[in-house]
């Protein structure tokens, strides 16, 4: 039962003569470094040599070495290089040397590598993040854009169909007045009897029975529709049709006005600037007022 230590001893023994063979090799190995360098800085040292001893004609010699170098850089590229040892245990250590140099070298490329991944694979991480928000505000902003223009559409629509609902409002209700005005103008203002039959004042407005005679009615809408169709010429010839009476209490009451040249044309009361001209003249009166 004790080949267990004896194992651990011959391991640390290989251990130890791996390391002291390791040892030797790398002795070599500088040794013969050593030698190559000292055949490097003979070399070097021959050159020199040359140089001092060189002759007057520089461009001959400047040739000459041209060649010399040319010829031997030939050689170089044809000659195959060679190690400087052949020795399994040196070949070996140097090249667990380089493995370990190399190895190293990679580990911290991976690792640099690894942190740059690490770095984009974060911007990638922020970008996505950031292309997600904007995503949902477009789709927002778009949502948005669609209620807006139903909704305007919808607005537009109903301010259409109330505007159509208050014109025929406005329509059905001037009907009405119209029909109201109509039938007071018609009770209370009759067309004259052609037989004069009445009080004295009735008989005095007694008229002839062949002329037909428009009632007060139709008097007003002749007035309202000339000056609604041609306002730059209101006015509207009065002939035998139209009952003097009826005439003259529309000139009375401000409701028409005669030409000024012509006293068989009658025109409706333009009741705006009659409004501006009141306005005027009460705010002429309030100053005056306000001055004394």
């Amino acid at each position: 039962m004790t080949p267990a230590p004896s194992k651990q001893r011959e391991m640390e023994q290989e251990a130890q003569s791996s390391q002291s063979s390791e040892a030797a090799a790398k002795a070599v190995l500088l040794e013969e470094c050593e030698e190559q360098f000292g055949l490097l800085q003979k070399l070097q040292n021959e050159i020199i040599l040359a140089d001092t001893e060189a002759n007057d004609d520089q461009s001959n010699e400047a040739v000459n070495r041209l060649i010399a170098v040319t010829s031997e850089l030939e050689q170089w590229q044809e000659m195959e290089p060679k190690l400087l040892t052949t020795s399994p245990e040196v070949l070996l250590a140097v090249g667990k040397e380089e493995l370990q140099r190399l190895n190293n070298q990679l580990k911290m490329v991976l690792s640099c590598s690894q942190a740059k991944l690490d770095a984009q694979k974060k911007i990638l991480k922020r970008e996505q993040t950031w292309q997600a928000e904007k995503k949902e505000a477009l789709n927002a902003v778009c949502e948005k854009i669609t209620r807006l223009q139903r909704e305007n559409e919808k607005s537009e629509h109903s301010v259409l169909q109330d505007m159509k609902r208050k014109i025929n409002n406005l329509k059905d209700y001037h009907g009405s007045l119209m029909e109201m005005l109509s039938d007071m103008l018609a009770e209370h203002f009759p067309l004259p009897d052609p037989h004069g039959n009445g009080t004295k004042k009735k008989r005095a407005a007694a008229y002839d029975a062949e002329i037909n005679l428009i009632s007060l009615s139709e008097i007003i809408e002749r007035l309202t529709n000339k000056t609604l169709e041609t306002p730059h010429d209101p006015y509207v010839t009065t002939d035998d049709t139209f009952w003097p009476p009826y005439t003259e209490m529309l000139l009375r009451n401000g409701i028409a006005t005669r030409h000024p040249e012509d006293c068989n044309k009658i025109r409706l009361e333009n009741f705006l600037d009659r409004k501006i001209l009141n306005y005027n003249i009460c705010i002429r009166s309030m100053l005056s007022s306000g001055l004394r």
